[in-house]
């Protein structure tokens, strides 16, 4: 029973994000897309389409336990006119695969690791939510989530900070007051500075 309501919170929280993304996304700016991003040497484009193909895409083939086919890795997006509304047409179609029960049920192969289905989950909404965080703050965006989805969050980079950091994924963790939003530190502690 606990199982089944912590997934319940993460699908209403992976749901959240999806939306928050979709509203992100259509507030790019093309003009923007040449940019520095804030993230490493990727501009803009670079980090839309990591975003596009990771938290949509990538999230449907997770669920679905199949590996992303080559064209859809070597795709630009952005090239697209409409990418936006095709990136929300496919995040609904990538959290409806999640909505299904058994798809929580087992593990995932992730090529290099059989993992639990619900932490597969968890890391695909931090994907969705920091990368979220990544573009509206390099189009002058805001994306924002609730906090309980704030506190699954926290678990998840707080699980895989140190890890990741490893392989620079992350950055240093910046420091913020420690009354600062449940959010903020979340990003912060992904080594992003929220302010």
């Amino acid at each position: 029973m606990e199982n089944e309501y912590t997934s319940m919170n993460e699908y209403t929280s992976m749901k959240e994000c999806a939306a928050e993304a979709a509203s992100v996304a259509r507030g790019v700016d093309a003009a923007r897309l040449p940019e520095p991003s804030g993230c490493g040497d990727w501009d803009v484009r670079t980090l839309v389409n990591h975003w596009v193909l990771y938290s949509s895409h990538g999230l449907e083939h997770r669920a679905l336990r199949k590996q992303l086919p080559d064209d859809l890795t070597a795709r630009d997006f952005t090239a697209e006119a409409d990418w936006a509304e095709a990136y929300a047409v496919q995040l609904e179609r990538a959290v409806a695969a999640w909505s299904d029960p058994q798809v929580w049920e087992g593990e995932i192969d992730l090529g290099f690791a059989k993992t639990p289905a619900p932490e597969v989950a968890r890391l695909l909404i931090a994907e969705l939510a920091l990368h979220g965080w990544d573009v509206a703050h390099a189009t002058g965006q805001e994306y924002q989530v609730c906090d309980d989805t704030a506190r699954i969050l926290h678990g998840v980079v707080e699980a895989n900070a140190e890890e990741y950091r490893k392989y620079d994924g992350f950055a240093d963790a910046v420091p913020v007051p420690a009354d600062a939003p449940l959010f903020h530190r979340v990003v912060a502690l992904s080594g992003r500075d929220p302010r």
